[in-house]
């Protein structure tokens, strides 16, 4: 590349203290094009790109808002600016010079657009919080001293303005010539007294006043916000009122049509039943392969890929009305012919279910926004069709395969994990659940009707809407079944393999459905580990990297798999419901062949915020992409959206794994809360747009396993959530069982831990502040300033992809060998 790059400093704004820079940087675009010239523009926080500067007034190709964004250098010319997942530049420069130049000015920009963010949210704790009523008479009171020390004030004047116009009048009065020396200068006296009186009277008028106004004008600002901000928020809430008031007369007249067809679907009912024809979710029925086709088709105005409905042939309509023994005798045919199973998978918006309970057993996608230039969209046809199957009955997998059940299907000593010990370790023996959960009440809609549109990490939560446990160990549950990574790694078809990881990312939403509580956020320098080796054979280490945006880094070692995370989110609360969308991503690689792959989690919703019992649901659609070795391979699955009027089950989801000449291998269903099964595609049929796959016989390859029956009492802990927060010796002073506000707030003692939860968050945003404090200075100076390093994780390039993330360095197992912490933070 022989372009010259040129970069323009241009002198900042008025009354604008941030910097601005402009010029020709090397942006990477794909594969194909690889580095392309592009103009950069850096101004108040936030580093846009274009094309060339004449697109500046009209087209800006990409942006970044640096107040969460991570700022890594790769190398003497090369550095990489992202917001945690959704919009990443990776930028070079002619010399290092111009690199350090770019990326001094990018660091002092996010530490201004951090404090100027923050500067705004404490003003709004201070001025948009709710009134006490003691506040309120505490400045009534006050105003009113003040008001009569003006009243004071204007009497004194007057009576001093008085006495010193009479003696003026006297002293005009007199007759110079014929009075004596002393006379006159007796008068001159008092003239003089009376007006220092009066000037004192005076000063003391002005300064009441000046203090009534500045506590008028402070109150008065102070109250004008409040009130805007009381304002809004009514007519917020008048808007939700509505939207409830309309849903609860569009739910009142469903039920009354439901009422008034009460009778005919009963009729309808008994007849399918007799016949045969319509079975529930649970039920198999048998048919004839020869005879008859049952297969899953969609239909042409079904813009939905992933729906699946039912068709039967006329010759099996006509059966299904025949009489038992007509049933009888097909049914004798099942040693010699093949069986279709008949369960609908698509969405039946039509019918309707009263009132479900969304926790009941019947029962979210992310991905990377892309420059509108350098990316295109992937073809996902045929990513899900249609479903024929030869066989129909189902089995489980046995024992130790990956089927969950009651127990542990892992055995200890089944293999070794890389760096730990060879010899066989001893089960140690551990809690089953956390003391009972105390009854405070507190209004939810209280604390968030003040933070509507809001960031979930920004809105100041009480322990009470929490459970006793932090996001690092709730990252470290997504390996609650990690038996199935045990059964991929023992798989020979790839593809194969890919459906048990497929069925792992989606185990990990299992203990959603009831856990309803917001873990603790981690502070910066955080860690947690969960050494599970001597029974479930798998070790894990987390920790919090970065708190602009807040992120969190695991990595999980296991028999024959590694499996690392880099976890941050975006969320919003709606007011009816919040909605938390993960960014990052989650690999799994498998040494023995070097298989890897990625994925991105779906969205949650957590439900019901005003009225109703809360609940979750996992919506949308992800990808799990093969890397290496695996290149060219994926699974598409589809997390159905929960559904009041689908008489469908809920929670479902299904997807179909692709190889690399874009055919479907494996048939994936269930639902995330419960169970999953897949079966292999024997063949396909049909148009591109609507294929038909005949598989073969299904296998059960997890199940939930349900936690203990008074799981209630204690967050709805599953065992093994129940086991992460035990103290152990031996761990890091940063691990979370460490925490004294979450510890204080597992044995109940919440008030306690509210204030604990303010000392540390205060003494974090102290230690932050001293960090930002010196980047500015040294940005001040023209030298460079080191960002925060986290101690156990270190950030790289990840192999096959494009993507900067924290990969963890190994050290901490060594570390802990030795109970050497001297690179511990000092955060609790």
């Amino acid at each position: 590349m022989t372009d010259v790059l040129v970069v323009k400093v241009v002198a900042p704004e008025e009354n604008d203290n941030d910097p601005e820079m402009k010029g020709w940087l090397l942006k990477w675009t794909n594969y194909l094009k690889g580095y392309q010239k592009r103009w950069f523009v850096l101004s108040k926080g936030v580093l846009s790109y274009y094309r060339n500067q004449a697109e500046m007034n009209h087209t800006c190709r990409g942006t970044i808002s640096l107040h969460g964004a991570l700022i890594h250098t790769v190398d003497s010319c090369t550095f990489v600016v992202s917001n945690g997942g959704t919009q990443t530049f990776h930028i070079k420069t002619a010399n290092e010079v111009e690199r350090q130049s770019w990326v001094t000015a990018l660091e002092l920009a996010k530490v201004k657009a951090i404090r100027a963010m923050e500067s705004e949210e404490e003003e709004e704790k201070e001025t948009l919080h709710v009134v006490p009523s003691q506040e309120i008479t505490a400045v009534v009171r006050d105003l009113t001293e003040r008001l009569e020390s003006l009243r004071t004030c204007y009497d004194l004047i007057t009576k001093h303005g008085v006495a010193l116009q009479g003696a003026l009048a006297e002293l005009k009065s007199m007759n110079i010539m014929s009075s004596d020396e002393d006379t006159i200068v007796g008068r001159i006296k008092i003239v003089n007294e009376r007006a220092t009186l009066f000037r004192i009277t005076s000063n003391a008028m002005i300064n009441a006043c000046n203090d009534y106004l500045r506590s008028a004008e402070s109150q008065g600002h102070k109250w004008s916000k409040a009130l805007q901000h009381e304002r809004e928020n009514r007519e917020r809430l008048e808007e939700i009122v509505e939207q409830l008031a309309k849903q609860h007369t569009q739910l009142e007249q469903a039920a009354h049509r439901v009422q008034q067809n009460k009778l005919a679907m009963n009729t309808q009912q008994v007849l399918e039943i007799d016949c045969g024809a319509v079975v529930s979710d649970d039920e198999i029925e048998f048919f004839d392969a020869e005879d008859d086709k049952v297969i899953y088709q969609r239909p042409a105005d079904d813009h939905d890929d992933g729906a699946f409905i039912l068709k039967m042939s006329d010759t099996k309509q006509q059966q299904t009305q025949t009489s038992s023994s007509s049933t009888s005798s097909f049914s004798s045919e099942i040693d010699d012919n093949a069986h279709k199973m008949r369960k609908s998978y698509g969405l039946d918006d039509k019918g309707y279910v009263d009132s479900p309970d969304p926790n009941s057993p019947k029962g979210s996608g992310h991905g990377n926004a892309a420059d509108n230039e350098d990316n295109s969209a992937g073809n996902n046809a045929g990513a899900v069709g249609n479903l024929r199957s030869s066989q129909n009955s189902e089995i489980s997998l046995n024992s130790g395969a990956g089927a969950g059940g009651t127990g542990d299907p892992r055995r200890p000593g089944g293999g070794e994990i890389s760096g730990a010990s060879n010899s066989r370790q001893a089960i140690r023996k551990r809690r089953t659940r956390v003391p009972d959960k105390p009854n405070y009440p507190l209004n939810l809609w209280s604390i968030m009707k003040n933070c509507i549109g809001k960031e979930l990490s920004k809105i100041p939560m009480p322990v009470n809407f929490n459970e006793p446990l932090s996001m690092l160990q709730r990252l470290t549950e997504d390996y609650e079944y990690a038996e199935l990574l045990d059964q991929a790694a023992e798989c020979i078809d790839e593809c194969e393999q890919l459906a048990y990881v497929a069925a792992f990312s989606i185990s990990a939403y299992s203990t959603t459905t009831t856990r309803t509580g917001k873990p603790f956020n981690p502070l910066l320098g955080e860690t947690f580990e969960c050494d599970r080796t001597d029974d479930l054979g798998w070790r894990c280490i987390a920790e919090q990297v970065s708190h602009h945006p807040p992120m969190a880094a695991t990595c999980c070692e296991g028999r024959n798999w590694v499996s690392w995370q880099e976890f941050t989110m975006t969320s919003k609360f709606r007011g009816k419901y919040l909605q938390i969308i993960p960014l990052g991503a989650a690999y799994v690689l498998f040494p023995k062949t070097n298989h890897k792959y990625t994925w991105h989690k779906v969205t949650t919703t957590v439900n019901n915020i005003i009225v109703g019992k809360l609940w979750v649901d996992q919506h949308g659609d992800t990808e799990i992409v093969g890397l290496n070795s695996s290149s060219g391979i994926k699974c598409v699955l589809k997390y159905i959206p929960y559904s009041y009027f689908s008489r469908e089950t809920q929670r479902r989801v299904k997807g179909v794994v692709i190889d690399r000449n874009n055919k479907v291998k494996w048939v994936i269903r269930g639902t995330w809360d419960s169970q999953i099964e897949i079966a292999k595609v024997r063949s396909t049929s049909g148009p591109p747009d609507s294929p038909e796959y005949e598989t073969g016989l299904y296998k059960n390859i997890w199940e939930r396993r349900m936690p203990p029956s008074d799981s209630e009492k204690y967050y709805n802990f599953s065992v093994l959530a129940a086991q992460l927060n035990e103290m152990e010796e031996g761990v890091a002073p940063t691990d979370s069982r460490h925490r004294p506000d979450q510890r204080l707030m597992e044995v109940g003692k919440w008030d306690e831990s509210n204030h604990e939860k303010l000392r540390l968050e205060e003494k974090q945003r102290e230690k932050r502040k001293q960090r930002e404090e010196e980047a500015e200075a040294a940005a001040s100076r023209g030298e460079p300033f080191p960002p925060y390093q986290p101690v156990w994780f270190s950030q790289q390039r990840e192999e096959g992809t494009d993507n900067i993330v924290h990969i963890h360095t190994g050290n901490y197992w060594e570390h802990k060998k030795r109970q050497d912490w001297s690179k511990c933070p000092d955060i609790f």
